[in-house]
């Protein structure tokens, strides 16, 4: 059968060729429902390039023909452009890939034209609200207080009214510790004397929780903190008692590990015997070596 005439289709870096049917005018609804699927797969490759840390900087792109990938646009190293390749090897159905990205160790990005966030920075910035809101609900020194929380290309906003600095300054505490985070600003204000319902305590949290409940959210909270291993830490809940257990890479992971368990609804004691710290005789910093975020925003 002659080969249907082809089109090139711009996205991005390179010009990607795209199949076009003959007597495209006609197409039959099979045709249709295919070309939909190879859509679908050319949108997940997409999204899973623009939220890789490793591959989002570069303009890379894929068109998908059945279960034939070709892979195109520029990386700066080798290693960045096997792994687009990888990556699109576990997508549904793709069994061939032509990898036609190009390697060139002086490749920048262009800058961008407007202030407009890109589609792996709006999700990342909406995982960094998720991650805090949830954290400061889980707290028992912050559930059910008045706090709100914004993110815009990693810099986080606080909002909102508290009874007192203690509350205030623990809200802070556990954003600036929370993934994702670059700079801080605090906008919380202090409620005056007459106003009412300010109080964490007013609103159960110090109420006795499920275990099961404690487990998943210390689990989740580790998850979410900068500076803890949240993988390498097994937690256990009985009656309000939490064990941790496994290995962190220095005195502070572990000391930060025990404080954010601690302070989850329902956890009435923290049991760290099982949680060890390994040494590294080259380089032992602490987990507050990494970047923190600034103090605030300017």
């Amino acid at each position: 059968m002659k080969e249907a005439p082809r089109s090139l289709v711009l996205v991005g870096g390179n010009a990607l060729p795209r199949p076009v049917s003959a007597g495209s005018a006609a197409k039959s609804p099979n045709t249709e429902g295919l070309q939909f699927v190879d859509t679908r797969r050319e949108m997940q490759i997409q999204t899973t390039f623009d939220m890789n840390p490793h591959l989002r900087e570069f303009n890379l792109n894929v068109l998908v023909d059945g279960n034939k990938a070709v892979l195109g646009g520029n990386v700066d190293n080798g290693v960045a452009r096997d792994l687009a390749e990888q990556i699109t090897l576990v997508a549904d159905d793709i069994l061939q890939i032509d990898n036609r990205i190009l390697v060139d160790a002086d490749y920048v990005r262009p800058a961008r034209t407007t202030n407009e966030r890109t589609f792996s920075e709006r999700v990342g910035d909406a995982t960094t609200t998720a991650s805090i809101r949830s954290r400061l609900l889980w707290s028992s020194h912050t559930s059910g207080l008045d706090i709100r929380a914004e993110t815009l290309q990693g810099k986080v906003t606080l909002a909102g009214m508290v009874a007192g600095s203690a509350e205030r300054d623990h809200a802070e505490r556990i954003a600036r510790n929370t993934q994702g985070v670059i700079a801080l600003r605090n906008d919380i204000v202090l409620a005056r004397k007459s106003d009412k319902g300010l109080d964490a305590t007013d609103t159960g949290a110090e109420r006795s929780m499920p275990d099961s409940w404690i487990t998943d959210k210390v689990n989740k909270s580790l998850m979410f903190t900068r500076g803890v291993s949240g993988a390498n830490i097994s937690v256990a809940a009985l009656e309000g008692v939490v064990w941790l257990s496994g290995i962190v890479q220095s005195t502070a992971e572990r000391e930060l590990a025990i404080e954010v368990a601690g302070e989850t609804r329902g956890v009435r004691n923290v049991e760290a015997g099982g949680l060890t710290v390994e040494r590294n005789p080259v380089d032992d910093r602490p987990a507050s070596a990494e970047r923190e975020p600034e103090k605030a925003l300017r």
